[in-house]
């Protein structure tokens, strides 16, 4: 995902006004966007490694660490991680001979800005009824 896509998510205009996925319509670039996010979350093993990279305390970990908690071979896992990565989700560092992951919590923030509607704002037509 090249940082144009990522800033097109997160931000509407030059005020950087981000309105929701329930507040606003999507244009057809940012939901292009939106969707490869979704997809490279959309797998079992993919949200499970962005988990364990996510809640590692220091905020990183090697690919050493993550290979064994999955019942896949090591190319198969640096394949999801390859996809997390090229959506946006993680950044890597290579130090020697291994590879260590971090969240990039600004795509994190985007997708739970974009997911997330005003509180106490009702969903559009439902005149204000709470369910």
């Amino acid at each position: 995902m090249s940082k144009q896509e990522v800033v097109v998510l997160g931000r509407d205009d030059a005020d950087g006004c981000c309105p929701g996925l329930l507040t606003a319509p999507l244009d057809e670039v940012r939901a292009e966007t939106l969707a490869k996010v979704f997809k490279a979350l959309g797998d079992p093993v993919r949200l499970r490694l962005l988990s364990l990279i996510a809640s590692r305390a220091g905020g990183e970990v090697c690919v050493c660490d993550l290979t064994p908690a999955f019942d896949l071979s090591q190319p198969t896992i640096s394949h999801h991680l390859k996809l997390l990565k090229q959506a946006g989700l993680i950044g890597s560092e290579r130090r020697g001979t291994w590879v260590y992951y971090r969240l990039l919590p600004e795509m994190t923030d985007q997708l739970a800005a974009v997911l997330t509607r005003p509180t106490g704002a009702p969903l559009p037509g439902s005149a204000g009824a709470a369910s």
